[in-house]
């Protein structure tokens, strides 16, 4: 008896997607939505919080 696999939510567009081998793009379900979520990490829309960077001299 195989379990079904565990479905997470695409972090752009909430689509289920199986977590398994053979879904390419996981977390998401496309690769649009993977480049959708790394130009929102590169134009600086995602951030980790944390302490301010001190300026250098």
């Amino acid at each position: 008896m195989s379990e079904a696999p565990i479905e997470v939510a695409c972090p752009t567009c909430g689509k289920p997607v199986p977590w398994t081998a053979q879904s390419q793009w996981r977390p998401f379900c496309s690769e649009r939505c993977r480049l959708i979520d790394l130009g929102e990490w590169l134009s600086e829309e995602h951030r980790i919080p944390g302490d301010p960077v001190p300026p250098e001299h």
